[in-house]
């Protein structure tokens, strides 16, 4: 997996460039919706294995749950604009597996899942892998991610968000 940073500000892009009212409650819910996913990693706890359409990168990683996940919280959180509400919840969580897909590591993504359960990396997967657990994360491991979201994901964000700025400011 990409990690909790990586995902995150990914998500916070996402909504910076659709939303155009720039609504607090949607970008909070865009980044929580891009993290939520690896709650799946849980189902270890649970003997439940990776592998399995629950396992870690099985059905809250798929295109489904992302469906599913950003039509409730549409309902629950939007009174109007509620297309532009759940397009970016929609491509939040989405983006999730779509970075998983990227990663150096694991078993690959569920995006199909319930209706097919093979598991899929994108041909590009120069994000490294994430570990679980925060003990690992900050160890020299964690250090590469870190750098190789910097380069993949970060920088490119910070390149949309400055043309996304520069955009908003010399349009008034």
């Amino acid at each position: 997996m990409a990690s909790l940073f990586g995902h995150g500000i990914l998500a916070f892009t996402i909504s910076k460039v659709i939303d155009k009212q720039d609504l607090k409650i949607l970008m909070l819910l865009a980044i929580l919706s891009s993290i939520l996913p690896d709650a799946d990693v849980l189902a270890f706890s649970f003997g439940i294995p990776y592998e399995h359409m629950l396992g870690h990168r099985g059905f809250t990683h798929s295109i489904a749950f992302a469906l599913l996940w950003s039509l409730v919280l549409t309902v629950l959180f939007s009174k109007t604009k509620r297309i532009i509400f759940f397009i970016v919840l929609f491509l939040s969580t989405l983006s999730h597996g779509i970075l998983d897909a990227m990663t150096s590591g694991g078993k690959g993504v569920g995006f199909l899942i319930p209706f097919n359960s093979e598991r899929y990396f994108f041909s590009f997967r120069g994000i490294k892998v994430s570990p679980i657990g925060i003990e690992k994360f900050l160890s020299e491991w964690g250090l590469q991610v870190l750098l190789s979201e910097l380069k993949y994901i970060v920088t490119p964000c910070i390149l949309v968000l400055c043309v996304i700025f520069l955009r908003n400011k010399y349009r008034k």
